[in-house]
């Protein structure tokens, strides 16, 4: 049914609906629209399910056990053991929840969506030294590049920026394995804990940094190369389009790319795939980039023009104007 307005609306016949009238109200499919794709017919994992699997896979990678005598690091390396068993069968069931929809036999997964999310979930946990080499080179990146960083002990712990590149790169090996939901769900934790928004579809070189972070945002089709460092505020975005070409530009080129050994300072905005910014280039604060930017070249705003003001003071009887 639609209002005088043509809005969609679910209306309850009684005047006065009892509670199980208002649960079969929510319950009704919302009505498909032409945007609407496979993925969302899907089940959808519960939230609080994926911040505990996030947070586990990043204690995982930077597993906090003793490196001691041997019967200590013994205990570590069982209870990382533990943990593995149980990350793999946290991912399968939310990953099984995410293909359900492939099947109609069942009401939830079934048995082959089952397989396939525990086949997925096994893959991506081969992938786990693989990420932990590219964050300890992310790692480097932070402790070399910021003289307040004192130890990667440090980064780990307080980096909202390392927090960021972590979760990032778990969810990219993921989305990268088809699997859509899940990593949006886990970046998105990220970026509710940090102010970090980086869509798992981007990708990123080696040595990354953020330093400093909130406000930044990284785009879907965003590039960046390796040895990049940028600031807090910094947009790599997309333009604007109107809504009859949404659906042209899904899975196109639409964002920035970012060439090797950049550096994008504060509140810098680069919008549009034609912002293309070229080997050892530096984006000064706050400009705004469309175009593009040839390598070995500085981007600044111009020098704001110093205006003194001159100030009264009075001394007893007489004032002096000072500067």
């Amino acid at each position: 049914m639609k209002t005088a307005a043509g809005k969609k609306t679910y209306p309850l016949d009684n005047a006065q609906p009892s509670d199980g009238d208002i649960a079969e109200a929510l319950l009704a499919p919302v009505p498909a629209d032409q945007g609407d794709r496979e993925e969302d017919r899907s089940w959808i994992p519960s939230h609080g399910a994926i911040a505990r699997l996030t947070e586990a896979i990043r204690a995982l990678l930077f597993p906090a056990g003793p490196r001691g005598p041997k019967e200590l690091a013994e205990e570590a390396r069982k209870a990382v053991s533990r943990r593995l068993s149980e990350i793999r069968e946290d991912l399968a069931r939310q990953i099984a929840l995410t293909i359900s929809h492939r099947c109609e036999a069942t009401p939830g997964p079934c048995p082959s969506c089952r397989e396939q999310a525990r086949e997925k979930a096994v893959a991506f946990l081969r992938l786990l030294p693989d990420l932990r080499e590219a964050l300890v080179q992310d790692l480097d990146a932070a402790l070399y590049g910021d003289p307040a960083a004192k130890s990667r002990q440090e980064i780990v712990a307080c980096y909202p920026g390392f927090l960021a590149i972590t979760v990032y790169r778990a969810a990219h090996a993921l989305h990268l394995m088809g699997i859509r939901l899940i990593p949006r769900m886990m970046t998105e934790y990220a970026h509710s804990l940090t102010g970090i928004d980086i869509h798992p579809g981007a990708r990123i070189g080696e040595s990354f940094f953020i330093d400093h972070g909130t406000g930044v945002v990284i785009g879907e089709t965003t590039r960046i190369g390796d040895r990049v460092r940028i600031y807090q505020g910094v947009t790599l975005g997309a333009l604007s389009l109107p809504s009859h070409q949404i659906d042209r530009f899904r899975d196109r080129r639409r964002h920035p790319t970012i060439g090797n050994d950049v550096v994008i300072y504060a509140n810098a905005t680069l919008l549009g795939k034609n912002a293309v910014v070229g080997d050892r280039s530096v984006i000064g604060a706050s400009v705004w980039i469309t175009e593009p930017v040839p390598p070995d070249t500085k981007v600044l705003l111009k020098q704001p023009e110093s205006i003194r003001i001159a100030r009264r003071v009075s001394r007893g009887s007489r004032e002096e104007v000072r500067p």
